[in-house]
């Protein structure tokens, strides 16, 4: 029986091992973990690991962004000092096709947030209002600043400092209608139905997401944080 399992484990190494590098192929791109990672393509349980694989160097970020409908410029690095920085250096113009008023911030957001147009904010917008987000409205990404609490500053820097977060303050439709989190978060309409549901979905693709549930200093946007702790509020 021993020998029968590893042999049978052998075999499937090598079928496997055949429809990952065999030029005809016919595994689906979306489930082959060697094909580069797309934005566009749907979700399957190779999807996370491969967008962590994007995100593991600046380059392999950039390439992973350019596969979507994203506008945006390279910059050089910034550092105003050894905890403030910005690595990966961007100006984001556009998010898929949602134009965003153009913010510097790191490649791993734009990657991320990228990911949460295509795949959940787009496709929330159009089941409720028949039709997708065109502009995202932030309030920033770098700031070199420590991290606020009600009690005041606390010693600690924020990721803000190395801009590994985005502030979303809200979103306008493609017929013009405004979503806004301090309007909207508690309106008890489809716009607070949209808000929430964009809440609950940032939290599958970034590492930590504050919303207004949080505490009053998040009243008005979304904190979307790209590496540290995990929590979803």
């Amino acid at each position: 029986m021993t020998r029968f399992i590893a042999a049978l484990f052998l075999v499937c190494v090598i079928v496997g091992t055949a429809l990952v590098f065999h030029p005809k192929t016919p595994l689906a791109n979306e489930w082959n973990p060697i094909v580069p990672f797309s934005v566009s393509a749907p979700q399957t349980p190779f999807t996370n690991w491969k967008l962590n694989r994007a995100l593991s160097s600046g380059p392999s970020c950039l390439d992973a962004l350019a596969s979507s409908d994203s506008k945006f410029d390279v910059l050089d690095d910034f550092e105003e000092n050894e905890v403030c920085h910005i690595k990966d250096r961007i100006v984001l113009r556009s998010i898929g096709s949602a134009t965003i008023r153009p913010i510097e911030t790191r490649c791993a957001i734009a990657l991320r947030a990228a990911m949460w147009v295509q795949h959940d904010l787009n496709p929330v917008a159009q089941e409720i209002f028949d039709q997708p987000i065109s502009q995202i409205h932030q309030q920033g990404s770098y700031n070199c600043r420590e991290i606020r609490t009600g009690n005041g500053a606390t010693g600690r820097m924020s990721t803000h400092a190395t801009a590994d977060a985005i502030d979303i303050k809200g979103f306008t439709l493609s017929d013009g209608t405004e979503i806004d989190l301090k309007q909207h978060w508690d309106a008890g309409n489809e716009r607070e139905k949209f808000l929430k549901l964009a809440r609950d979905s940032a939290c599958k693709w970034f590492v930590l997401t504050l919303s207004p549930d949080y505490n009053a200093l998040h009243a008005d946007h979304f904190h979307l944080q790209s590496k540290g702790w995990s929590s979803c509020r």
